[in-house]
């Protein structure tokens, strides 16, 4: 099995990873992110204690079985979904491969940029970023969880597993 994408909440370095930075007494929790098929066939190895946390705006029925909870309010806005969708669809009928067009359409309609700014300016996202750092603190351990395996697609998980590093002491 493959470790999640786990990183405890701290900075990040040159390469995009992030960098543990547990409180001297070590009760910070960790924040790792996966997506809901690793969790399904059993891809990944969570911790047992590790609260698994939807971020996906329209879940499907089935993805509540394989989260504890979902926070549909940071998921990407639905403007910005289907944006990026759309742009997507028109890459793929210009012949690009799946991955090929979901990495372009991402850049096309400036997506990090467009949710960062929704993370930012949503009081509903920032009461849930601020719900989720108070939980971290308190050493309760997170897995992001949303539909993309991002090997080799980008995805709003990772973006906001990084706004949280960026917001953790």
């Amino acid at each position: 099995m493959a470790d999640a994408d786990e990183h405890e909440t701290a900075e990040v370095d040159e390469s995009g990873d992030v960098v543990g930075d547990e409180g001297a007494d070590g009760d910070t929790g960790t924040l790792t992110d996966t997506y809901v098929a690793a969790i399904q066939h059993e891809l990944v190895d969570l911790p047992p204690e590790t609260t698994r946390v939807g971020v996906v705006r329209q879940p499907t029925r089935w993805f509540h079985g394989a989260v504890d909870e979902n926070r549909p309010e940071l998921g990407p806005p639905t403007d910005l979904l289907e944006s990026f969708r759309q742009r997507e669809e028109d890459m793929k009928m210009r012949g690009l491969c799946e991955e090929g067009a979901h990495n372009a359409a991402w850049d096309e309609v400036e997506f990090e940029e467009a949710y960062r700014e929704h993370l930012e300016e949503s009081a509903d996202a920032q009461a849930a970023l601020e719900d989720l750092e108070s939980r971290l603190a308190e050493g309760e351990s997170l897995a992001l969880v949303c539909y993309e395996n991002t090997e080799k697609k980008r995805c709003h998980r990772t973006v906001l597993r990084e706004v949280l590093s960026e917001r953790s002491p």
